[in-house]
């Protein structure tokens, strides 16, 4: 039972992280080119002026030069330059080294120096401008370097090929021994199982179903809750068909450009033929398979030229060529019509969140790398975790591990699960947390209200567990009800008690304290709802007749909110469904309180104990119960396994 107070809520979301480019490419390509061009390319000559050049050529030190229409270069002694030129000319030159050096000089007009070089007797020859070979070295050269970054760089941002593979799928292709998962992976859902083995069958011998005419179906759909396995169904038909597995999300075709995600489709189609027999396996199919709209607007939308090119593309290719689809998804009511009929996916496999059965089975499968303790039973781990899903148990015996780790047992033991079970289901003790006595004995009785009713209810499901430890953001305490066998059906009368069940620590906090708090909002919202729906939609009111009034269509594994803008009925139904929820609540809050007031010395016996110990377990609450003459329920009454995330009654 909740009692909830105004958190705000931090959601974190984990961003695959893409490579980006950066204009530091830019720079060090830049940095690069300049030191090969100074330190490699460049020759390491001494720049002179024309004057120093012919002072240098009077004295006899020039040697062998060569004119053109810019400068005049050529070698000259290093020895004996001193007092004929600067001494910072003296010094370039002799860093070069001993003997004959190169040197370089700007030509000026000068129309005896040809007689001045015949006069001194050196050899010199004249030499023609090659600018073309210039400009390949100064531009052409750069210029390929830099298209090489960015090239480079786009290859980095956009996949193989840069812009040029926009339309390119980006499926991932693993083939049957990079998969790593077979059906001795999956557990719990040996229904689908089955179903989906036709397709193993048919990729490892076509022949058998196509010499008596039969045809595989083209696409077959999977469909189940978050966490129940869809996507390692899918993988474990890849592995063990042993045929390459293409695997890629509903919203990786869709891009900011127009026409890609057709043509991401048409792309991996074509892959995928090539590759054939194969599988593609579509992951998320409601990002890219919803509804498309009526209206023109919507029509020219990316995303339903996207669809239209997949309804296409599935109709084309012949399924003889070994090429089968498989999606997934968690919102079938949203997806389009026009992708379930027979023909696209024509096959539906729904995975359901697992039974008792199911749960053990799942447990050993994720316990095979687990040591464990010879107390663990994981029959009993699974009848603790009703509504779980394989994620869910996976994620349970993790931590279990985790906290065996971080308290250096040798082996997880049933302490370490039942450590495991509450952190999950009811968050992260708040060891740190005080609370006022006061509030810590409206918590007690709170709770104690809870666990008695439900005791004294022959169709509710017993009770486990009762803390007044607080977990989580704004939880301060819960009860744990354990169910003994998987329900599917549920009677007015189980209803009933449970209506009942969510009432005690409200009628508690009355019949003690005279007083009530906000510690039951969550527990008369639940109890609200369920009597709507009593009402609504299960026909279980006499006034109202065998009619139901809700036309809300919520999501088969999401519990989405909907909207309904406008009532299916007139104001007169409205007020006489209004009469009659106020009416079987306050019949079961008399109920609950006749309870109670009997039993009032086990009530306040049940919260003394919880005060003094802040967990009750089942042993203590039977023992306790017997000692006031209450009988306590031994399992063998009918339960009634609590929805998704009912398996605790807590004050938040």
């Amino acid at each position: 039972m909740r009692m909830n107070r105004d958190v705000p809520k931090v959601q974190g979301e984990g961003m695959e992280q893409k490579q980006q480019f950066s204009v530091w490419y830019f720079i060090i390509a830049f940095w690069v080119l300049l030191l090969v061009q100074n330190f490699f390319l460049q020759e390491r000559v001494t720049t002179l002026s024309y004057s120093e050049f012919k002072t240098l050529l009077t004295a006899g030190k020039v040697k062998d030069l060569t004119v053109n229409e810019q400068a005049i270069s050529g070698t000259l002694a290093s020895n004996g330059l001193e007092g004929l030129v600067a001494k910072e000319t003296v010094d370039k030159i002799k860093q070069l080294g001993t003997g004959d050096q190169p040197f370089t000089t700007l030509r000026v007009s000068d129309p005896t120096l040809v007689q001045e070089l015949e006069k001194a007797k050196v050899r010199f020859t004249g030499q023609a401008d090659n600018k073309w070979l210039a400009s390949i070295l100064s531009w052409v050269l750069p210029a390929l370097i830099f298209v090489s970054i960015w090239l480079f760089a786009m290859k980095r941002m956009g996949g193989t090929g840069g812009l040029m593979a926009v339309g390119k799928s980006k499926a991932k292709v693993y083939m049957a021994r990079e998969t790593g998962v077979t059906f001795d992976d999956v557990a719990g859902i040996d229904e689908a199982k089955d179903e989906l083995m036709q397709v193993v069958e048919f990729l490892k011998a076509p022949e058998r179903y196509r010499r008596l005419g039969g045809k595989i179906p083209k696409g077959v759909l999977i469909v189940g809750a978050p966490g129940t396995g869809k996507t390692l169904l899918a993988k474990a038909v890849a592995g063990e068909a042993g045929v390459p597995f293409f695997s890629i999300s509903g919203s990786e075709f869709v891009e900011m450009f127009v026409g890609v995600g057709a043509a991401r489709v048409r792309d991996l189609f074509e892959q995928a033929e090539e590759k054939a027999p194969c599988i593609i396996f579509i992951d998320e199919l409601d990002a890219l398979g919803k509804a498309r709209g009526i209206s023109g607007i919507s029509g020219n939308d990316e995303r339903e030229q996207t669809l239209n090119q997949l309804l296409v593309q599935m109709d084309g290719f012949d399924t003889n060529k070994g090429v089968i689809i498989l999606a997934a998804t968690n919102r079938p009511e949203i997806l389009d019509p026009a992708l379930l009929r027979p023909g696209r996916f024509d096959r539906h496999v729904a995975i359901d969140r697992p039974d008792l059965t199911g749960r053990e089975k799942i447990l050993q499968v994720h316990c095979k790398e687990v040591r464990l303790a010879p107390d663990v039973e994981l029959a009993t781990i699974a009848a603790r975790t009703p509504g779980f899903a394989g994620a869910d148990l996976a994620n349970l015996v993790n931590e279990a591990a985790l906290h065996a780790a971080r308290e250096e047992k040798d082996a997880v033991d049933m302490a370490d699960f039942d450590k495991a079970i509450d952190r999950i289901v009811g968050g992260l003790e708040k060891k740190n947390r005080i609370m006022n006595p006061k509030e810590k004995e409206t918590v007690a009785y709170h709770e104690a209200g809870h666990a008695l009713v439900a005791e004294m209810r022959p169709n509710a499901d017993r009770v486990g567990k009762i803390s007044i430890i607080p977990r989580g953001i704004a939880a301060l305490g819960y009860t744990q009800q354990i169910p003994t066998e998987d329900r599917y059906l549920l009677k007015k009368s189980e209803l009933l008690d449970r209506i009942d069940v969510l009432l005690g620590g409200r009628v508690a906090e009355e019949l003690i304290f005279g007083d009530v708090s906000t510690g039951a909002q969550n527990d008369l919202q639940r109890a609200t709802d369920m009597a709507r729906h009593m009402i609504t939609q299960y026909g279980m009111s006499e006034s109202l007749g065998l009619a139901t009034f809700d036309e809300s269509h919520p999501g088969a594994y999401l519990d989405l909110p909907t909207s309904q803008p406008h009532l299916p009925y007139s104001e007169r139904t409205a007020q006489a469904i209004d009469d009659e929820m106020r009416k079987l609540l306050a019949e079961a809050h008399a109920r609950v309180e006749r309870t109670l007031h009997t039993n009032r010395a086990s009530l306040e016996a049940l919260a003394t104990l919880l005060l003094e110990k802040e967990v009750v377990d089942r042993a203590t609450l039977s023992d306790l119960l017997s000692s006031q003459g209450v009988p306590s329920k031994n399992g063998s009454a009918e339960a009634n396994p609590p929805e998704e995330g009912q398996g605790q009654k807590d004050l938040e």
